[in-house]
């Protein structure tokens, strides 16, 4: 003989989605800093290198929120083209799944989402190099090398 209570076993399942959602979120959260950090470094090389050019602008008329917007546009295009890399990515490993006949459901509020998490880790994790550059004096960045 076998017993089985529904509810224990409802529970049961319950208790390991939740597991997993919470271990899918944190894999989202890490991966999310991870791609931020990325941002931030090729930013922050990117000033790093193109230091005389900015002083040239700044010598020549250039504002703070200028030079602030021109590097924000680049953090920006940047996490665009990483956004759009991953949905791709997704997209493609979703039809592989597909046709190995596992059960996958696309969602456009999902795709959205992670597409607005990764414009938002970019324009936040971009916004200190940006910054950065708009505060540089513009004579000691005209005389570095």
């Amino acid at each position: 003989f076998e017993l089985t209570n529904n509810a224990a076993m409802i529970q049961a399942e319950a208790r390991t989605q939740n597991t997993l959602s919470l271990m899918l979120g944190a894999i989202a959260a890490i991966s999310l800093l991870v791609g931020g950090i990325g941002v931030m470094n090729i930013m922050l090389m990117t000033v790093r290198e193109r230091t005389r050019e900015i002083g040239i602008r700044m010598a020549t008329g250039a504002r703070q929120r200028d030079i602030l917007r021109q590097f924000l546009t680049e953090a920006v295009m940047l996490s665009v083209v990483g956004g759009l890399a991953g949905i791709g990515v997704a997209l493609i490993i979703g039809g592989i799944l597909i046709l190995s006949e596992v059960a996958v459901a696309f969602s456009l509020a999902a795709i959205l989402g992670a597409f607005g998490c990764a414009l938002i880790t970019g324009v936040t994790f971009g916004f200190m190099p940006a910054r950065k550059a708009a505060r540089l004096d513009p004579v000691k960045a005209l005389t570095s090398e």
